[in-house]
């Protein structure tokens, strides 16, 4: 079993956020007929379903549908926004059975004073309703030492609109039950052009987690934005052949021994934390 597993339902996103490594693929969305024969697939393989490797889940029209569709199967479906469409669809994912909601506050970079409190506010205000009707809330600031102070201005204003414990802890902080503020380290994704990062590399790719792009191609971690690590399709052939295909066994075995076998894993910023 896995602890998860990542469905990139859509490769669209409505921000171009400076964090974001960004793809080059077309442009695409999932139908809910490939959603379903993906849950098939995952029948036995992991209980969680995350919605994204790139693009903005919120995006997707279907996406109520396919939070009942995953529920009724048996799943529990995780969502991570930038949080900006959160004010029109927010209900919408409470009332489909969202289990959990990762809202990505350090996405807002550009716009007025008057969008950036909206922004925050409209975060906040959803936070609350979904924390009370029980689905578990993270709040993300993973840019620290990268916010330009504004981290500490955001927090400000979530204490004035989530009152709490506000308890302090390993990861960020618990402000009451269902509902946490997340601290976070800006990382380097991985990228065929980027630097080497050295020789030791570990990952928990193909150990906990695997991904889906929204084409069916089956990759070994969430970071692999352009599929530069195909290890099959899963429209076109069985999920089990292709997480014990050769070129994933190899991968398993090296970072066994934080070794990579593949050249994309070398130049990964995040595969350098778990070699500390």
């Amino acid at each position: 079993m896995y602890a998860k597993a990542y469905i990139e339902i859509t490769n669209i996103c409505n921000m171009r956020c400076s964090f974001c490594h960004g793809h080059h693929r077309p442009p695409r969305r999932m139908s809910l007929a490939e959603f379903s024969h993906i849950l098939d697939a995952l029948s036995g393989v992991t209980e969680y379903v995350y919605y994204h490797l790139m693009g903005e889940p919120l995006t997707h029209p279907e996406l109520p549908e396919f939070l009942r569709l995953a529920a009724a199967r048996g799943f529990k479906s995780v969502i991570t926004t930038n949080g900006c469409l959160l004010p029109a669809r927010g209900q919408e994912l409470i009332a489909a059975g969202v289990h959990k909601v990762n809202i990505s506050l350090h996405a807002f970079e550009e716009g007025s004073e008057a969008d950036f409190e909206g922004y925050i506010g409209g975060a906040a205000d959803f936070a609350a309703r979904a924390a009370e009707a029980g689905v578990i809330i993270s709040l993300r600031l993973w840019n620290r030492g990268c916010d330009g102070g504004r981290n500490g201005r955001i927090e400000e204003m979530l204490r004035a609109r989530l009152p709490g414990q506000w308890q302090e802890n390993t990861r960020g902080v618990r402000i009451r039950e269902r509902l946490h503020l997340e601290w976070g380290e800006r990382f380097a994704w991985p990228d065929a052009e980027a630097p080497l990062q050295g020789e030791a590399v570990s990952c928990y790719g193909l150990k906990d987690h695997f991904g889906i792009l929204c084409d069916g191609t089956v990759v070994p971690c969430c970071l692999d934005s352009e599929g530069g690590i195909p290890l099959g399709n899963v429209f076109a052939g069985d999920l089990g052949e292709i997480l014990a295909s050769p070129r994933a066994e190899a991968m398993r075995r090296g970072f066994s021994c934080r070794k990579a076998s593949e050249e994309l894993c070398r130049r990964c910023g995040y595969a350098q934390r778990f070699v500390k």
